[in-house]
């Protein structure tokens, strides 16, 4: 079983540690604009964060997640993430 914590570093950037046989952190980015196109303001960052890293962690090992990107990178390796959050959120 996978344990997630994430603590912000300033408004748009917080760290993600994802506990599991390898523990690994990832610096991810969501601005106000990201949030309000992915999920219409319907849930915080935080929320879009654990919805996104539960979603990439049915996918890929964490150690396939990359250290640091923006969380609308997410879409362009899996094209249904953008539809997968607005069925959870909108």
């Amino acid at each position: 079983m996978q344990k997630l914590s994430i603590a912000q570093r300033t408004p748009d950037l917080f760290e993600v540690t994802i506990h599991s046989k390898t523990t690994t952190t990832h610096n991810v980015t969501v601005t106000d604009k990201d949030l309000h196109v992915l999920t219409g303001g319907k849930a915080s960052k935080k929320e879009l964060l654990k919805f996104s890293f539960a979603f990439l962690l049915e996918r890929e090992p964490n150690s396939s997640i990359l250290p640091a990107f923006e969380i609308t990178l997410i879409g362009n390796y899996f094209p249904e993430y953008k539809r997968k959050v607005k069925e959870k959120f909108c």
